[in-house]
């Protein structure tokens, strides 16, 4: 009889403190529904299943701090840690997160308007930033790819087999990933991610296969498509 694998634990933050400015109209995309369900409670479900998780961390704007709380409720979301304020930046509302999270802990830092991430992926980048140190999920892109000038002229063609398109979860031991903040702080570095962050004091990243359902919901366009994948992964 095989043995079970064993999965390391790890504290989730999930990061919904954004603008939506991307959405238009003073829509919060948190709360826009996809199959009757908030693009928000989509991700609690996903990491509330996940073997992995121990806690989950919710980081918010001030204002909708209720609101969550009531949807954690609703959705019997039972891992909840803590809702807190977000900052002003994704920035800013990660290290409030990370003040909440022991240094020897593992921390998977997800984007809460990604919606579609499978618990078994959830798990499998934990078990991978075991292994290597920290991880995170890529997709291979679809399209040729390139690079332009400032007048929007092809400077090169990337082998596409050496690019990858980031998304979350992206995980770490939590005292790594809280220094790599402090340095950015110190310096004024600004990242895109929180691997960027990571990359800029020398940690090595392992970047694990993602899934190309896992897509963010950023604009009105993506709505149709989060339909459709929320039909798909539940037929």
């Amino acid at each position: 009889m095989s043995k079970k694998k064993c999965i390391p634990t790890a504290t989730a933050i999930i990061v919904a403190a954004g603008n939506s400015s991307r959405m238009g109209d003073g829509v919060n995309k948190q709360f826009l529904m996809i199959n009757n369900i908030p693009v928000l409670a989509h991700t609690l479900m996903s990491f509330d299943k996940a073997q992995s998780i121990e806690n989950i961390i919710i980081v918010t704007k001030p204002e909708n701090i209720i609101t969550v709380n009531d949807m954690v409720r609703e959705f019997g979301i039972s891992k909840i840690k803590a809702i807190v304020p977000g900052g002003d930046t994704r920035q800013a509302s990660v290290v409030c997160g990370l003040k909440q999270i022991e240094n020897n802990n593992i921390v998977a830092v997800h984007d809460g308007a990604r919606p579609f991430v499978t618990p078994a992926k959830i798990d499998e980048l934990v078990l991978c930033a075991q292994k290597y140190g920290a991880a995170v999920p890529g997709v291979a892109p679809k399209d040729t790819i390139k690079t332009i000038d400032e007048n929007q002229h092809v400077l090169t063609t990337p082998d596409r087999n050496s690019l990858r398109m980031i998304q979350t979860p992206q995980v770490f031991w939590a005292d790594e990933l809280k220094l790599a903040y402090i340095r950015a702080h110190e310096s004024g570095f600004e990242g895109t991610d929180d691997s960027s962050f990571a990359e800029n004091i020398g940690i090595k990243i392992y970047i694990a296969d993602g899934e190309y359902t896992n897509i963010k919901v950023t604009t009105p366009e993506d709505l149709p498509i989060a339909e459709a994948i929320a039909l798909y992964l539940n037929k």
